[in-house]
């Protein structure tokens, strides 16, 4: 009989608590709990309710809730971001600019540095092409005789810092050959708890073990690298 009035006990369905409780035992505030779905990006997780994020995940599991209430067995239904309003102001649609204004455009310091001028509004989209690519303008500007730039000229005994991944070593361009230089050719990887070169194949968890992966590859020093 004593067994029989033992209450059995629940599990709180509530993201953040997992706490086990009674019908009779549940108190308000009780439960210490968030109330949004958590968010993971780019490594970070975050709980989109207090703003808390922590890349690590067992730290990430013990940030504390941000709601109090009582226990329950019901499954929270996750919220969901609020549709934007449709009381948006419509996109401006774009008006052909006459030749004078155009002109008048080109002739404007604001519109050809790519500033907004009260003068002649937005830039008209030619103007805009060549001010966003300017590859192709440098390109064109090459078809009609204009040189590259020169290559920047170093004393070969002047101390330069390499700029391979993985390498960061100073060196003197007399001393440098082709295989004085010990880097990974590959971007970095970063993705959930992994840290990783992509040329080599190798991840770990830890940032002090990422940093010691050791280069996959030989080369010249440069001190130019991207």
């Amino acid at each position: 009989m004593a067994e029989e009035t033992v209450k059995k006990k629940l599990r709180c369905q509530r993201i953040g608590c997992d706490a086990f409780f009674t019908e009779d035992d549940n108190p308000e505030g009780s439960c210490t709990y968030h109330d949004s779905a958590p968010l993971f990006h780019d490594g970070t997780k975050e709980w989109t309710c207090c703003k808390k994020r922590s890349h690590d995940f067992t730290l990430f599991l013990q940030i504390p809730g941000c709601k109090s209430g009582k226990h329950t067995t019901e499954k929270p239904v996750s919220e969901k971001p609020a549709p934007r309003s449709s009381n948006l102001m419509p996109a401006p649609v774009p008006v052909k600019a006459s030749p004078e204004v155009a002109s008048s455009k080109d002739a404007c310091a604001r519109c050809r540095q790519g500033f907004f001028c009260s003068d002649h509004g937005s830039q008209s989209k030619e103007i805009s092409k060549k001010t966003s690519n300017p590859a192709a303008s440098s390109a064109a500007e090459g078809d009609v005789g204009t040189s590259a730039p020169p290559k920047k000229i170093v004393d070969i005994n002047t101390p330069q810092i390499c700029r391979n991944k993985g390498c960061g070593k100073t060196f003197k361009e007399i001393d440098n050959h082709d295989s004085a230089c010990t880097y990974h050719p590959g971007p970095a990887v970063f993705r959930d708890r992994l840290r990783g070169w992509k040329c080599c194949d190798i991840h770990v968890k830890e940032f002090d073990e990422f940093i010691a992966i050791p280069p996959c590859s030989r080369g010249w020093h440069n001190a130019d690298a991207s």
